[in-house]
């Protein structure tokens, strides 16, 4: 061969050798820019996610792609189909954020067809951001196709490659779950503020660290037997009551809260007079704030809370308890009334598929189940039955129940879903405030509506002979959009709120009331795990073991929620005795002798 043709060769290969750096380093550029475009959906990630975690995130990015690259032997595809997932990722927590004010969780997974139930009310319209970010993810998707000249690599090379680079994300992901690699790298790992844990960390290295919980652990020293010898400690006997036993009507009411405890309101009119005269102090009323674990939606945690006395602080933050752990018979309120001689219904004027309600009401000890198709007659108002019809149902299960029995009826309206910016012909807003928000306007009209369907309600059942209690409270507030000009009222940033500020947002009221003498109060402040046992307490209902526990451990705790707790003491053993036995509450007991028979 002659020189001037080795020295061509030569220089081929060098040639070929620089394209293929070239096209790795491009290749390696793709993840890079794909984590910053994903997070842009939401905010702006150089400012806000912490240095340790861009790198980190950034390293899921690369090896995510590596592995997709070995998988494939194609360059340009491996990065179009991380692009795809990284868009679709962040278009995802940015409507959740947008509907829910929280962010994309594992267990969002769960509720697809919840969320596709509802999705009709909501507002889909992208903002200028989502457009903006979009057209970036979709200009590197068209350009990935420099990458087509990508060298190929044997089949037997790209499978041994693809184990260990596996192996190194599996490790690294492991590593982020744990609380000592968190600390040391400054992740922030404290999962009751989620929309804040992912801001600063990034949805990638968030998401992973959340995997963690998808399973509960057991807590540190728990036993069995330690769990039923505390309940055998608080039980008294159920047949010593000779008492007459009251009808229990609980209403869990879509979205009702006073966004007063964020900050002036300022309306033309009262949204919740009814209410607002009850919180005054009126003769067997109890009133006050109850606060719940959970903020703009998920509202199935919240019927966690109140019929099971359990606590969303103790597990996993975003997690659905109805679609994750409860898969057995579940001690409940409803279970426990049941053995005492209640027909148990359980209401809901939606979708019986709707957060599985239809698979765990029995579970949950519920005899009798309605959904939308049981309302007859119904009306709507929006999209969604009205809450006067919602109880009109209550009162047609009232008039129809069996003769000498007490009822237990746990109804959870819809009336006030979200979204709140659409117009409709069944449909006005008459409450108004000064701040010209529609969201707002909308909403609060909704709340008064819901506050002159529970007064029709007490006076209905004011007027009946067999002894009835009546509990309403909200399942949680509305999400950012229409509490955010309250807040600017008050001088506060829905993105910035002091933990005392994030708390009330976890505040909505709640009332007792019942037609024969209780004993009265107002400001009652309490947490929904308590809430039930001490609603039986104050009707002169026995109450289960774990009921009495409740009442003693809120001595201490006055107010425990996935939101805060208030401890009026610092004992950490006795929280960690409510956890042990919450443990064996949900996933023990149903096993073997749960009540709910």
């Amino acid at each position: 061969m002659k020189i001037p043709e080795l020295l061509s060769q030569e220089a081929q290969e060098k040639r070929r050798e620089k394209e293929k750096i070239i096209q790795i380093l491009l290749f390696a550029l793709y993840p890079v820019l794909a984590f910053y475009l994903m997070e842009a959906y939401e905010h702006n990630p150089f400012a806000e996610v912490r240095q340790m975690a861009q790198l980190f995130n950034i390293m899921l990015f690369e090896l995510v792609a590596w592995l997709f690259y070995l998988l494939t032997d194609r360059m340009h595809a491996a990065v179009r189909m991380e692009l795809i997932i990284a868009a679709l990722f962040g278009i995802t927590n940015h409507y959740i954020m947008k509907f829910r004010s929280t962010p994309f969780v594992p267990w969002d997974i769960f509720s697809v067809k919840t969320a596709k139930s509802v999705a009709s009310n909501y507002d889909f319209i992208p903002d200028k951001r989502m457009i903006l970010v979009t057209a970036g993810f979709l200009v590197l998707f068209l350009s990935a196709r420099i990458l087509k000249k990508a060298p190929k690599i044997k089949w037997k090379f790209r499978l041994i490659s693809a184990v260990p680079v596996l192996a190194v994300l599996c490790l690294f992901a492991g590593n982020l779950q744990k609380e000592s690699f968190q600390l040391k790298y400054r992740l922030y790992p404290y999962l009751f503020t989620p929309a804040y844990m992912t801001k600063v960390n990034g949805m990638a290295v968030t998401f992973t660290m959340n995997l963690a919980y998808a399973v509960v652990k057991q807590p540190d020293g728990y036993s069995v037997a330690e769990a039923e010898e505390i309940l055998k400690e608080h039980e008294t006997d159920a047949a010593e009551h000779t008492g007459e036993l009251p009808n229990v009507i609980v209403i869990m009411n879509e979205a009702f809260s006073d966004l007063a405890v964020l900050g002036d309101t300022r309306t033309d009119t009262d949204y919740m007079p009814f209410m607002h005269r009850m919180q005054k102090g009126q003769k067997n009323t109890i009133t006050g704030d109850v606060r719940v674990s959970v903020c703009g939606g998920n509202t199935a945690n919240s019927e966690f809370e109140f019929l099971t006395g359990n606590t969303m602080a103790f597990l996993p933050a975003g997690s659905i308890p109805y679609q994750q752990y409860i898969r057995q018979e579940t001690c409940s309120a409803a279970g426990w009334l049941k053995t005492l001689g209640y027909e148990t219904f359980a209401q809901h004027p939606y979708s019986a598929g709707g957060w599985e309600r239809n698979r765990v009401y029995p579970l949950l000890g519920f005899s009798h189940m309605d959904f939308i198709n049981d309302y007859v007659p119904r009306d709507y108002v929006r999209k969604y039955v009205s809450d006067a019809s919602d109880m009109q149902h209550i009162i047609r299960t009232f008039e129809n129940k069996k003769e000498g029995n007490p009822v237990f009826i746990f109804n959870v309206t819809m009336q006030n879903h979200g979204g709140y910016t659409d117009t409709y012909t069944n449909f006005t807003s008459d409450v108004h405030s000064e701040y010209k928000s529609r969201a707002l306007d909308q909403y609060l009209s909704l709340v008064k509506m819901s506050d002159e369907a529970l007064e029709e309600l007490v006076a209905y059942f004011g007027g009946q002979e067999e002894k009835t209690v009546i509990v309403f409270f909200g399942d949680h507030q509305p999400n950012n959009a229409v509490a955010a000009p309250v807040l600017r009222g008050a001088g506060k940033d829905t993105a910035d709120l002091s933990a005392e500020d994030l708390k009330k947002r976890y505040e909505v009221p709640y009332l007792i009331w019942a037609n024969y003498d209780i004993k009265s109060a107002a400001g009652q402040d309490t947490s929904l795990n308590y809430l039930a046992a001490e609603v039986f307490d104050a009707a002169g209902i026995p109450l289960s073991g774990y009921q009495n526990y409740l009442l003693e451990l809120k001595k201490s705790y006055p107010v425990l929620s996935a939101a805060g707790i208030e401890s009026e003491t610092a004992e950490e053993q006795t929280l960690e005795t409510y956890k042990r036995l919450q443990y064996y509450q949900l996933f023990e007991k149903g096993k073997n002798n749960s009540y709910v028979k």
